[in-house]
Order: structure tokens, then C-alpha cells, then sequence
């Protein structure tokens, strides 16, 4: 007995050794800090940008829609803490031309200096079974979705890199961490980011610079506004507890920045695989009810 707490306590030293080097970065300094949002005019990417520009950043918006660029330029200009602060509007497709996207990362550096953060949020959704949706879906979708978030990420990286500082962000979903019915597109491009964080993650953490992908589930967007005119189904989880339980069962390979992060994902793993096989079973359970009741909907359409 006495052999065994021996070994249990010389493994969980060689634990902590392994995972000493594993400090979380320091907070970004957000006073006087440039913040690039793309997708800002609107949704999660515009409340981002105002909480950032409460804390004295300097904002650089872009997206599309030179209109609503303005209306939120406008909106978050009511947060400003001092006078020096700047909101940069830029119009541009993030997800369709390197060239032109690089061009106005440089024009809002050379205006505001270096991008300290970059906040990938440009993104859409839409929903529908596999065989139902176009094929262009899912080439729109792994382009705005993916590309618009790998096109700003390589026009700052270079100087991130030359400065030995710098965060980027994805924002994903809860739909990139667990595939869904009926999300098929917007699923595969939203997983597409996990992977793309990872190996970036790997690349530059040297240099001082930490990426964040974000889960977030059903938020009160414009953007799911509009995914909501398609979605099927009804399924709708909290940014809590399910948030907590995907995050832990879905870490995988995923880089941690903390001990105390790494060792609550050892200790929960097993009893949260058990709660979501209880979820799968739901799921399967519901799509099968639903497709039973379709086909005996059909069938009392045919006899009628």
C-alpha cells in the first residue's frame, strides 16, 4: 500500500513537471491597443469591438456593408473613454481576395500602428440536410467561414511575429466542436478553424503570440436571425455547463494554458463522456421519432 501512494505521488510530480512549462500568457494590455474585428458591423464581432474600446483600444472594423460599418462606427464612439481614441471603418470581403484584404490590414496599420489583436468573427450559417442543400453552400461557407478567417490572420502575422507579440481569435462554434443534424456545411467549416488554431498555435507560440478559438452556441444575432429562416430542429445549449462539458470532452490535442486547466480536463473526462452519450442517445432518439413521423405523415398524405 505504502509502494503504491509512493508511485501515485512521484507520477503526479513527473505530471507537473511535464506540464510546468504550460503558463497561461499574460492579459493583453487593452489601453491604446490596436484590435482588428473582422464581421464588426454587427452581431458578436460589433459587441466585441465596443467591449474593447470600453478599455481604451483603438478598433479597426471590417466587413462588407459600408452602411452598417458607420452605424456601428457610430454606436461604439458612445463608449469611448478618451479622446484619442480612433474607430477605422473598412469595407471589405474578407473571405474572397488575399491581395485585397492584406491591402487594408496595411492601410489600418499605417494609420493605427501594428494589430496587437486580431478578431477573426466574420461568418454564416445556414441549414439544411445534406442532400437538400446546394453544393454551393458548402463552397460559400468553407469560404467565408474559413478563408475569411486564414486571409486577415496571414496579413498581421508577419509583423506579429517581427514584434514578438500578439493574439489572434476564431469564432467558431458549439457546431465546430460536435457535428450536428442539419449542419452539415456550416459544421465542416467551423471544425475546419479548430484545426487551423491548433497548428497555428504550434507555429507561433514562440514568438509570443497566443491564439483563442471561441465556442459560442445560439446567440442573438443577425446572423442567426437569418439561420433560423433554415434551421431544422430545435436544439439550443447554454454557453455554461454544456460549453464546460464540450470544451473538456473535445480538448483532445488541444494546447492548454494552464495546469489547472490540463488536470480538471484528466479528472472530468470520464464522467462527461458518460453525460454525453446520454445527449447522442437523445439525438439519435429525436431525429429517429421525427423521421417516423414524417413517413406516416406521408403516408396519410398519400391515402387522403
Amino acid at each position: 500500500m505504502l509502494l503504491l501512494a509512493a508511485a501515485f505521488i512521484v507520477a503526479f510530480v513527473l505530471l507537473l513537471y511535464m506540464v510546468s512549462p504550460l503558463i497561461s500568457p499574460k492579459p493583453l494590455a487593452l489601453p491604446g491597443a490596436h484590435v482588428v474585428v473582422t464581421g464588426g458591423s454587427s452581431g458578436i464581432g460589433k459587441c466585441i469591438a465596443i467591449e474593447c474600446y470600453k478599455q481604451g483600444a483603438f478598433i479597426t472594423l471590417v466587413a462588407r456593408d459600408e452602411n452598417k460599418l458607420l452605424q456601428a462606427k457610430k454606436e461604439i464612439e458612445k463608449h469611448s473613454i478618451n479622446d484619442k481614441q480612433v474607430v477605422l471603418c473598412i469595407s471589405v470581403d474578407v473571405s474572397q481576395d488575399y491581395g485585397q484584404v492584406e491591402n487594408v490590414i496595411k492601410q489600418a496599420q499605417e494609420k493605427l500602428g501594428p494589430v496587437d489583436m486580431l478578431v477573426n468573427c466574420a461568418g454564416t450559417s445556414v441549414s439544411g440536410k445534406f442532400e437538400d442543400l446546394e453544393i454551393n453552400y458548402f463552397e460559400r461557407l468553407m469560404n467565408i467561414n474559413y478563408l475569411g478567417s486564414v486571409y486577415p490572420s496571414r496579413a498581421v502575422i508577419t509583423t506579429m511575429k517581427e514584434r514578438r507579440m500578439g493574439r489572434i481569435v476564431f469564432v467558431s462554434s458549439q457546431a465546430g466542436q460536435l457535428g450536428l443534424f442539419g449542419f452539415t456545411a456550416y459544421s465542416s467549416s467551423k471544425f475546419a478553424l479548430r484545426g487551423l488554431a491548433e497548428a497555428l498555435q504550434m507555429e507561433v507560440k514562440p514568438y509570443n503570440i497566443y491564439i483563442t478559438i471561441a465556442y459560442p452556441p445560439d446567440t442573438d444575432t443577425p446572423g442567426f436571425a437569418e439561420e433560423k429562416k433554415t434551421k431544422q430542429g430545435n436544439f439550443n445549449s447554454s454557453i455554461g455547463s454544456d460549453g464546460y462539458m464540450l470544451s473538456s470532452l473535445t480538448c483532445g490535442m488541444s494546447p492548454v494554458t494552464s495546469i489547472t486547466e490540463g488536470l480538471q480536463q484528466i479528472v472530468t473526462m470520464g464522467l462527461f463522456r458518460t453525460i454525453a452519450l446520454f445527449y447522442l442517445g437523445s439525438f439519435d432518439s429525436i431525429i429517429r421519432r421525427c423521421m417516423i413521423q414524417k413517413a406516416k405523415s406521408e403516408t396519410v398524405d398519400k391515402t387522403a
